[in-house]
């Protein structure tokens, strides 16, 4: 079975390689080089809010093009996350093939701000495969969607059965430079004042002279490149906005979340976006009612000073009750299933 891919994100090609071990296809489109022959390196793609967005609208369109071209030779399509390309793509695909099945997997977050996509999706995706157990709420009675389970149930292989002490900080600061840039001294402070070992997480794709330009002196942050295992073993994390706040929640590592964006990203993401929670983990916390799970610094309150506190003060046996209660809430991992839809 021939399936056009479209997978932008590190987190998307790490969900596919989950679904790549339950179905033999052969995967033509967009996705990481190490699962197949893509379009397009995605090194190049990578992008950080809404500006760099817009300057690579050139490029897209230009992609857009090619898959819907490929689309011919497809059997089925197989979207992951990346609306903003993705939709398009799909309505395009969907008008000038009806026929074709289009599956879209982690669906863009209209619960949260423009729920019109929902419209969108309805009209133009055959199989709509969420990981939110909550998602469906919001879409149409006969709407095609299923809650199929959460990627990180495949994909973490570290679990805490009861709260643990260590000698272990673990710093996550994100995986785009730019993010990294903003937090690094921050969390270089932070460990100056924190007599624990300290693990700094980096990305493996990130080589030596990129280490040494992004993150600065590290000399005193031990490193890793294996998020699981470090969050593992650490008593507590600081960790960027992401995936990685709820990894560490559903391991049972106690966490703060930080986030720094820039000004203008910011604004327009407070304005258009309707939650009250950054972290997912806070999110499905307040849909099964208990309270919030992790604290959350966004912007001005990311100071040393803020998380040294935050981590003196944290009530981990609560915590981890609490991230038990995230575990059976989300049941089981995605990738299965998700390959049963795509075998049809």
């Amino acid at each position: 079975m021939k399936v056009l891919i479209s997978a932008f994100e590190r987190s998307a090609n790490i969900h596919l390689a989950e679904i790549l071990k339950h179905i033999k296809i052969e995967p033509i489109g967009i996705f990481d080089k190490t699962l197949g022959n893509p379009l397009i390196d995605l090194q190049s793609l990578s992008i950080m809010g809404f500006l760099d967005v817009l300057k690579k609208i050139p490029l897209f369109l230009e992609l857009q093009n090619e898959m819907l071209s490929l689309a011919k030779y497809a059997d089925k399509v197989l979207l992951i996350d990346s609306s903003g390309f993705n939709l398009p793509l799909a309505k395009k695909i969907k008008k000038r093939y009806p026929n074709k099945e289009i599956i879209y997997y982690i669906l863009p977050q209209a619960w949260a701000w423009r729920k019109n996509r929902i419209k969108i999706l309805e009209k133009n995706i055959d199989k709509l495969c969420s990981i939110l157990p909550f998602e469906k709420n919001y879409y149409s009675k006969n709407a095609p969607i299923e809650y199929v389970g959460h990627p990180l149930l495949d994909e973490i292989k570290y679990f805490k059965e009861k709260p643990t002490k260590s000698d272990i900080i673990a710093f996550l600061p994100g995986s785009r430079k730019s993010e990294i840039k903003k937090l690094m001294p921050i969390f270089k402070r932070v460990r100056e004042n924190i007599d624990k070992k300290a693990i700094l997480v980096i990305p493996k794709h990130f080589n030596k002279d990129e280490i040494e330009n992004i993150y600065g002196d590290i000399k005193d942050f031990k490193i890793s490149h294996n998020a699981h295992k470090t969050l593992f073993e650490a008593e507590f994390a600081f960790i960027c906005s992401g995936t990685a706040t709820l990894e560490s929640t559903l391991i049972g590592t106690p966490l703060a979340l930080t986030y720094i964006a820039k000004p203008i990203d910011y604004f327009i993401a407070k304005n258009l976006v309707n939650l009250e929670y950054v972290g997912l983990a806070n999110i499905f916390a307040k849909e099964i009612n208990i309270e919030k799970i992790h604290p959350e610094f966004i912007q001005n309150s990311v100071t040393s000073h803020n998380l040294i506190e935050c981590y003196k003060n944290f009530n981990k046996e609560e915590f981890f009750e609490n991230s038990l209660k995230i575990r059976e809430y989300l049941k089981h991992g995605s990738a299965k299933r998700v390959a049963q839809i795509i075998k049809g």
